[in-house]
């Protein structure tokens, strides 16, 4: 009976080998500490649960605290010609978490510890044509939502202010060649897992790259996004470059453009112009000096005609510098100062009762990250 036994227990350890060989574990804990110089006495805003005292930040959002950003813990397996079927989790936790899906209609206790969820098959179409069912991040913008993958610490205004950060619904994509990829989106909306009207948003992402060292992608979402109706479109044009000059330097260029239909201003009770548009500009610049050490400038143009974004009708201005140390065994530390200028005064200085139009902040963040891919 033992004897008989013993084989299906092998073939069960071999099974259970399989799945995990062929499926990538990775990860990362985020910490990092805040000094903004205006000496904020309260926040600014709250979003989810989390209080924001560095105005128009969205993850680096304390002040003179010791902070716990994201720790994420990821699960995938893609999907390939010998196993078509693959799938993807993203498991977060912490303060960041809270505040992407802080206008998850669904609510944050829910969806606020899945960033991505969804299920992915592998057509049998030309160089594969892959679908994508579940929660997943915006293709939108030059920025992510985890620290390690991006060049500076803070995120942009663009990618706080001018684009979703998920999307929930399916997605296809599609190599046309080595230089031309094509994905097409059919979502609920912007930061959605549970759908705020009947409507769909659309989407198209296209990619080319000519060369090995410069990459174009332009990004289009439209679709209805006031809640309870689908009165009115929300479009947005999302234009990213990026080119390696030479071995130690490369930049990037990010452009957004979005524009909300008068029936968004209605569903906010009015007193503004309508339609809105919001539009702005990133420019970086990222100098590896050697593996370790490297610093990225980063200069941004943000315009807010109508408040629709910022809250005040404002042009914002923002320059980041930021000096990166990075330990082969997957350490990261980021020295990083910020200043944020705004037309109008809108930054909270200690305990004043009038606001200002400039807003500093110095930062350092550590970063662990892990991955069972090989290099």
């Amino acid at each position: 009976m033992v004897a008989a036994q013993a084989p299906a227990a092998a073939a069960d350890d071999s099974a259970v080998l399989s799945f995990f060989k062929s499926t990538e574990v990775s990860g990362f804990v985020d910490m990092y500490y805040s000094y903004n110089f205006n000496t904020p006495k309260k926040n600014c805003a709250t979003i989810g649960e989390v209080k924001i005292f560095n105005c128009l930040r969205n993850f680096d959002v304390t002040h003179n605290s010791f902070s716990l950003n994201l720790a994420e813990v990821a699960f995938e397996k893609k999907p390939t010609d010998m196993s078509r079927g693959g799938y993807r989790i993203d498991l977060n936790y912490g303060p960041t978490a809270n505040i992407v899906a802080g206008f998850e209609p669904g609510g944050t206790t829910i969806f606020s510890n899945i960033q991505q969820a969804y299920v992915s098959y592998l057509a049998p179409a030309g160089k594969g044509l892959q679908f994508d069912f579940g929660k997943f991040v915006t293709p939108a913008g030059n920025e992510v939502i985890e620290t390690k993958d991006n060049w500076n610490y803070s995120r942009s205004l663009l990618f706080a202010l001018a684009i979703p950060y998920y999307h929930m619904g399916i997605r296809a994509a599609y190599a046309v060649n080595d230089k031309v990829s094509l994905t097409g989106f059919l979502v609920n909306g912007w930061n959605n897992a549970t759908d705020n009207n009947t409507g769909k948003t659309l989407g198209i992402s296209a990619s080319y790259k000519p060369s090995g060292a410069l990459t174009l992608v332009e990004n289009y979402l439209g679709g209805p996004e006031n809640t309870d109706t689908n009165a009115g479109w929300r479009h947005l044009s999302d234009t990213v470059v990026t080119y390696t000059v030479n071995k130690e330097t490369s930049v990037a260029f990010n452009y957004d453009y979005g524009h909300d239909s008068p029936a968004v201003c209605a569903a906010q009770g009015g007193g503004g112009t309508c339609p809105v548009s919001w539009q702005g500009v990133a420019g970086y610049v990222k100098y590896q000096a050697n593996p370790v050490f490297a610093v990225i400038p980063r200069y941004e143009w943000f315009k807010d005609p109508e408040g629709f974004t910022t809250g005040t009708s404002q042009t914002v201005q923002e320059f980041t510098l930021t000096a990166e140390l990075k330990h082969k065994d997957g350490v990261i530390v980021r020295i990083e100062y910020r200043g944020d200028y705004s037309d109008t005064p809108f930054f909270i200085k200690k305990d004043q009762t009038g606001l200002v139009k400039t807003q500093n902040t110095l930062l350092i963040g550590f970063v662990y990250a892990f991955s069972t891919k090989s290099p």
